[in-house]
């Protein structure tokens, strides 16, 4: 597994860092542009960007990114655009997760591992914008590799025409990789952001694949990427649609509920999480997606 991959890990961080760029600038693009609003005569918001690193257990420094987070803007109140590159070793219960889940062998003699990717959380100042939620990454050990990710869609306040639109550019990206693959990965989204304890769905879904190893590693890659390239297509039409939109403290209170289901999951259930905080990685930006405020009844 190592004859050639490092020029692949290089291209995936690569990618992933690209990606960010492009989604960094299209939301500053979104607070500039706003022009209607109580907060209008504001200051645009901005990105405060920060460097993040991953301790191994003997102190030393094992990769990290860069964290990006705007607060109290126009259009987001909260909106985190993480990008890493980390590794080291795995400790002893990710090994073991890792063996049982993928069906690893030889994890426990050598448990190097390679991670990269960009994870993006969006909360909304109007309850008529939705929250959203993408992940792109690709995971690297000497025995195996793979991708992972996805996009959903999480309104307070749901419009059918949003959910649709949202779910449109998905199929659109997917299709032309293989035609099975989008009601594939949108059931595997309902399946994985449901929540048990309050039986329901988080938001309205999307897509999510993990373990992707077709043994074709660009064909996977490919994929990976368009997987990217349909957020701000699928995303951005929606800020605009409901920006401007007026809303009730009503709507208000609807959304600062509906956060509550969000930070259960996250905390909860959330793979990505569990395995952030389990493999040192900096807890801010693991917990990024986080909810400035929320609400429980």
């Amino acid at each position: 597994m190592n004859d050639g991959f490092e020029e692949n890990k290089r291209r995936a961080a690569t990618w992933f860092r690209s990606l960010r760029d492009q989604i960094v600038e299209a939301f500053e693009g979104l607070e500039r542009d706003h022009a209607s609003g109580p907060l209008t005569n504001e200051p645009p918001g901005a990105f405060d960007v920060s460097e993040t690193t991953r301790s191994s257990k003997d102190g030393s420094d094992a990769g990290g990114g860069l964290m990006s987070v705007m607060r109290g803007g126009r259009v987001f109140e909260k909106v985190g655009v993480n990008v890493s590159t980390v590794y080291g070793t795995l400790g002893e219960q990710a090994q073991l997760a890792m063996a049982a889940r993928k069906g690893i062998p030889g994890m426990h003699e050598d448990p190097r591992f390679w991670a990269s990717g960009i994870s993006l959380v969006a909360h909304m100042q109007n309850p008529h914008v939705p929250a959203v939620h993408m992940n792109t990454r690709m995971f690297w050990t000497p025995h195996a590799w793979w991708f992972g990710g996805g996009s959903d869609l999480n309104p307070c306040i749901e419009y059918a025409e949003d959910t649709a639109h949202f779910h449109d550019q998905q199929k659109q990206h997917l299709d032309p990789h293989d035609g099975a693959l989008y009601p594939k990965l949108k059931a595997w989204a309902d399946e994985y952001f449901y929540i048990p304890h309050r039986h329901r769905a988080r938001g309205v879904g999307g897509i999510f694949m993990d373990d992707r190893c077709s043994g074709d590693w660009e064909a996977d890659f490919s994929l990976t990427q368009d997987i990217g390239r349909a957020f701000l297509p699928a995303f951005v039409p929606l800020v605009n649609r409901r920006k401007g939109q007026d809303w009730t403290q009503a709507d208000k209170d609807t959304q600062l509920i509906h956060r509550g289901l969000y930070a259960e999951y996250n905390l909860v259930y959330d793979r990505g999480t569990k395995f952030g905080l389990e493999t040192g990685h900096d807890a801010d930006a693991v917990l990024m997606s986080l909810p400035p405020l929320a609400k429980w009844v």
